[in-house]
């Protein structure tokens, strides 16, 4: 069921990439949240550990990709296939959000072992409610009100590091103390930026200060990140952590990093 799911994804990526070219904005192909300089190595040695086999030919045509900032490239075909390509995203979003909380439930009562976390689990989960969420406004056209949606973003990646860093903690070996120390420092900074920006969709007011303090943790995990995917690629880092999990919460950080930069201008 997992494979089915990946490989559906697989197809929905690839129709992604193809209407992107062009089209996307050069800002979010240069923040390294399509792929970084990692992730086709990571891709590979992941590939290597599991036998699962990882369409790394994407991973290229996403490197590939052309920016745009012109207005003019959006035209009215290309927004009917964007809105067919949401459908059909929605449709797979809802039955890997089933899927995912089977294996939570399953896991949760002991009618399931997985070497994950049940909070990682969690931790997928909750991200395809918020991608669905987040599609299902753009294809209702809902109006954006940057201020709530900066409030929202925040909270919600805010607990999306912490929850990596905590991951990260439990995922090292023992005799990485010091990486160990560090990735609970991240978690607790961050979980309380978590609270922070919970108090700040009560007052407003504190938005400038939480974004700020955000992009600054936000920098200094990313780096982290960084150079650990590095050196479980290279070898140099005991973990259990496999490689594409490593440059994942790395994009990802640069994703949440792109969002702040724009926020501090709203």
């Amino acid at each position: 069921m997992a494979d089915d799911l990946r490989r559906g994804f697989d197809n929905i990526l690839a129709d992604a990439i193809s209407l992107s070219d062009g089209v996307v904005s050069p800002v979010v192909l240069d923040s390294g949240e399509v792929a970084t300089r990692y992730t086709l190595d990571a891709e590979k040695a992941t590939e290597f550990f599991t036998g699962v086999k990882i369409p790394t030919s994407l991973t290229v045509k996403e490197q590939n990709l052309r920016g745009s900032d012109r207005s003019s490239n959006i035209t009215g075909t290309l927004v009917d296939r964007v809105f067919d390509l949401n459908s059909k995203v929605m449709d797979l979003l809802k039955k890997i959000i089933n899927f995912k909380s089977r294996i939570l439930s399953d896991v949760l009562s002991c009618r399931m072992f997985t070497v994950n976390y049940p909070l990682l689990i969690e931790h997928i989960l909750r991200e395809a409610r918020f991608y669905l969420q987040l599609v299902q406004r753009l294809q209702n056209r809902d109006d954006t009100d940057l201020m709530s949606e900066a409030l929202e973003q925040e909270e919600f990646w805010n607990r999306i590091m912490a929850e990596h860093s905590l991951f990260i903690r439990g995922l090292l070996d023992p005799t990485e103390h010091d990486l160990i120390v560090l990735a609970n420092n991240f978690g607790n900074e961050f979980a309380q930026l978590t609270e922070e920006s919970i108090r700040a969709m009560d007052n407003t007011m504190l938005l400038s200060q939480v974004t700020n303090e955000s992009l600054t943790a936000t920098r200094e995990l990313r780096d982290f990140k960084a150079q650990g995917t590095e050196g479980i690629l290279a070898c140099k880092v005991r973990s259990i952590i496999i490689p594409l999990l490593g440059d994942h919460t790395l994009r990802e950080a640069n994703h949440f990093l792109r969002l702040l930069e724009s926020y501090r201008r709203i």
